[in-house]
């Protein structure tokens, strides 16, 4: 099961508010262990709207560990709790530095993206990270009938880490229902990192992100992101709504 952090509400859902280094730390004591499993997604705003309208996603993320991703989840946490988040722990960002502050090897199997984006993703965490193992495992085409098949594979390959990136809401309800404690230790469900890895999606300099802009850096860079803005608006709507209600 899950460990538990410290959370917040935010739409009736439980984020959890923990900064950088104790994010780090978690997530090392997590993969570290010899038994169970704790699964981590990432809450954006276009996520935040999915839930609202999906019963099912919502049940899925209530059975994962779920950390604070993007500008929108700080407006909430504004709203709601009168702070921000101590840290915009983006998918993006956390998983590439979280493999550069654990020490120890660990062996990382990935799943998602296309065949061609899914080598060049594990050849750039190779070259971030050499001393982990990086296990590419299955593009993100397969057939959802050979789920099971594509698990074994991962448990064959003994990985400590998991790396799921499909899109959600599928990568999400996708591990809640066929991976299991005896696949990995930690599990992540991602959004664009393996797009990012492969350098189809640079990341946002740090500067922007510090600042919490990342959403206008890429808006910025690339117009097609529109929708994603109208996504923070229908978010912005949903938690005024909330916090009327």
């Amino acid at each position: 099961g899950n460990i538990v952090a410290s959370q917040r509400n935010i739409l009736g859902l439980p984020v959890c508010d923990l900064g950088w280094a104790d994010t780090f730390a978690f997530a090392e004591e997590v993969a570290s262990m010899p038994f169970g499993q704790s699964v981590i997604a990432f809450l954006t705003a276009e996520n935040g709207n999915r839930m609202m309208r999906d019963a099912d996603y919502r049940a899925v993320l209530e059975r994962q560990i779920v950390l604070p991703d993007g500008a929108g989840m700080d407006l909430a946490s504004r709203l709601f709790h009168g702070r921000s988040f101590p840290a915009n722990l983006s998918g993006t960002a956390f998983v590439p530095a979280l493999l550069t502050y654990l020490v120890r090897p660990m062996r990382v199997a990935l799943i998602g993206g296309d065949e061609a984006m899914l080598m060049q993703a594990a050849e750039a965490l190779r070259r971030h990270a050499p001393w982990h193992e990086i296990l590419p495992i299955a593009d993100g085409a397969f057939d959802p009938a050979q789920s099971d098949s594509v698990m074994e594979r991962v448990r064959a390959a003994r990985a400590d880490i998991l790396l799921v990136s499909m899109g959600s809401p599928a990568q999400e309800k996708w591990i809640d229902r066929h991976v299991g404690p005896g696949h990995a230790r930690l599990v992540f469900s991602l959004g664009p990192l393996f797009d990012a890895l492969a350098g189809n999606t640079p990341p946002a300099p740090a500067v922007i992100r510090r600042l919490r802009l990342g959403w206008l850096y890429r808006l910025m860079t690339e117009p097609s992101r529109l929708p994603r803005l109208k996504a923070r608006i229908g978010f912005a709507y949903h938690v005024l709504r909330y916090k009327l209600s």
